[in-house]
């Protein structure tokens, strides 16, 4: 007997989810995968992309506060000079020489 489409009765006591269950990891996992250099520093990349978005807010929220007033200015600079203002912008210095460097290897290697 022929099924047609959806009209099939299932097979007894199986589902397609039930065969080769075992005891095997889903897709790559964290226990059996080595990640490679390339991928690293590809996801690296990415993060300081992401962190260079953020310093650049703060910049740009630093030039609107001084364009606005004496107040939201100070209250800006005050984030900017402070011991976690300054380390932040530290980190985007590395973040910028990092980010163009792997932006030179991606040219490179592609």
């Amino acid at each position: 007997m022929r099924c047609r489409a959806g009209q099939c009765p299932p097979l007894k006591g199986t589902t397609m989810a039930d065969v080769n269950r075992g005891n095997r990891p889903l897709s790559p996992h964290l226990t059996i995968y080595r990640p490679q250099w390339t991928s690293i520093t590809s996801i690296l990349v990415r993060i300081t992309g992401n962190a260079l978005l953020v310093a650049g807010l703060l910049i740009v929220w630093w030039f609107v506060a001084a364009a606005t007033g004496p107040a939201a200015f100070a209250l800006a600079d005050g984030v900017l000079t402070s011991w976690f203002g300054k380390l932040v912008m530290l980190g985007s210095i590395w973040a910028l020489w990092y980010h163009s460097l792997g932006g030179l290897r991606h040219l490179v290697w592609d």
